[in-house]
């Protein structure tokens, strides 16, 4: 039997927090619940000021609760994308007998040891998020993926891993923040690989592709080939950048900044066509209007975002990977949503550019924004978590007296108005005197009662129809006697 249950998972971004529910049975992934909320004390996607973070967190699950209704008990997490280094981890077991065939659990094994006992830099400080395998060599052949070495015959097994280090303060704040709200961590994921899975084909990361995740305080690049991941690298700036620039070119608040930004916001002003001679007229509480046109807008962000990606494409040249790239560059993130960024990107690196959007392995209905480029963190833990096979991260609640169904109970007539007493057999045996009756007499008692059950009385309602049918006949009769009299 193919047992349903809930995965949640939450994104915690630099400018919202976003939390979706899963309802999971078998291979079928349904979406039932997608909602974004303004994140604060976060910076460059860390948690900076935990205890601001906490309240819209603890206020964004509690509205799932009430409208799912069900007590989201644990959920899983993305770490942070910014302050990742990324070093490289070597591993060898022997292997007691040569003769038998290389399994996945060996593979997983080697993983373990290489990333347990990478010499970290501060311990203290310092913890790993996650670890990607490069190659595999065995007896007589080198540089094999995870897929090619698993099934082979070797007496060695070595491998070469990519790891990633973050912050262990990151992650302690995230402990602290859900161990406060009593809700568990059930895993933490290191986003690039996640969303990768979420947005990639699996011939654009075996021909060579840039994932790039436009956030709103982090800019990540992941870079696949061979289908692996080889390179990751990340510059803290993203679309709340270009935010703040609006604000404070335009001398308005941040809020309405942002909402400037994505109602007219675009790169490129000098492919804006009629729209560069439209001019917004802004006014913020009392203070008079302001006119701000629309193309000196656009020169803002353009200046902003191509300055992030310069900074990008510097990452990409520095991985020297930047010749294998045959499938180019995948953009998202909520800032691939702006205007003409795209065109900006393939522009300034020559690359083929297209938006990564999540693939349809769920389904979705009422849950608006989930197959929007900034969901593609929220949806990619879900996948993940139900790919990992994941526990159930919420209970449904018992059903409540109003929802049992009640059974109608038929009474007989004859006990409606003078219920049978079924006396015990104790009663039987000591009878109202409290005598103890005899096992004889109790068993003359038994039998005397069923006799009684089979010589039923008349119920009282055939007992009224009966009397209501004498009454008529003894009515007809008389009225047949005055009418032959009559006659006579």
């Amino acid at each position: 039997m193919i047992t349903e249950k809930y995965i949640a998972a939450i994104d915690l971004g630099t400018a919202k927090f976003a939390l979706s529910v899963a309802k999971v049975k078998g291979d079928d992934v349904q979406v039932i619940y997608y909602r974004e909320v303004p994140a604060v004390g976060m910076r460059n996607s860390n948690i900076a000021i935990p205890k601001k973070a906490s309240e819209p967190l603890e206020k964004l699950i509690h509205e799932a609760e009430n409208e799912l209704m069900i007590k989201i008990m644990q959920v899983v997490i993305g770490l942070p994308r910014y302050s990742v280094s990324q070093e490289i981890a070597n591993g060898s077991i022997p292997r007691g007998n040569p003769d038998e065939y290389i399994t996945r659990e060996e593979v997983e094994a080697l993983k373990s040891i290489a990333v347990e006992s990478y010499p970290l830099d501060d311990p203290d400080t310092q913890i790993m998020f996650g670890a990607v395998a490069q190659s595999f060599s065995i007896d007589d052949q080198i540089q094999l993926v995870e897929e090619d070495v698993i099934g082979t015959l070797s007496s060695t097994l070595e491998g070469s891993f990519k790891v990633f280090v973050g912050s262990r303060r990151a992650t302690t704040a995230i402990d602290k923040i859900f161990n406060n709200l009593g809700i568990a961590i059930a895993k933490k994921y290191f986003l690039p690989d996640v969303v990768a899975d979420t947005v990639l084909s699996e011939e654009e990361k075996e021909n060579g592709v840039a994932l790039i995740d436009f956030g709103a305080g982090v800019t990540s690049v992941a870079i696949y080939h061979g289908g692996i991941m080889r390179h990751y690298a990340a510059i803290p700036f993203g679309g709340r950048s270009i935010t703040s620039d609006i604000r404070s070119e335009c001398s308005i608040s941040e809020k309405l900044a942002e909402n400037i930004k994505l109602a007219y916001g675009a790169c490129l002003p000098n492919r804006l066509s009629s729209l560069s001679e439209k001019i917004i007229q802004i006014r913020y509480e009392d203070s008079p209007y302001k006119e701000v046109p629309v193309k000196y807008l656009s020169e803002i962000i353009d200046a902003r975002a191509r300055e992030i990606i310069d900074a990008i494409l510097f990452g990409i040249q520095d991985s020297g990977l930047e010749k294998v790239l045959r499938s180019g560059i995948v953009l998202t993130g909520g800032g691939a949503n702006l205007a003409n960024l795209k065109n900006l990107i393939k522009d300034m690196s020559g690359y083929n550019v297209r938006i990564g959007y999540p693939k349809h392995l769920f389904s979705a209905s009422g849950c608006m924004g989930v197959y929007d480029p900034s969901a593609t963190s929220a949806i990619g833990m879900l996948l993940a978590a139900k790919r990992d096979n994941l526990p159930d991260c919420a209970l449904a609640p018992e059903p409540t007296r109003a929802e049992v169904p009640v059974q109608e109970t038929v009474v007989e007539e004859e006990t409606a108005d003078e219920p049978i007493h079924q006396m015990s057999e104790e009663e039987y045996r000591h009878g109202t005197s409290g005598k103890l009756i005899a096992d004889e007499e109790f068993g003359e008692a038994v039998k005397e009662e069923k006799k009684q059950k089979k010589e039923k009385k008349p119920s009282v309602f055939w007992t009224k129809i009966n009397n209501r049918l004498s009454g008529l006949r003894d009515g007809f009769d008389k009225l047949y006697t005055d009418i032959t009299d009559d006659n006579i």
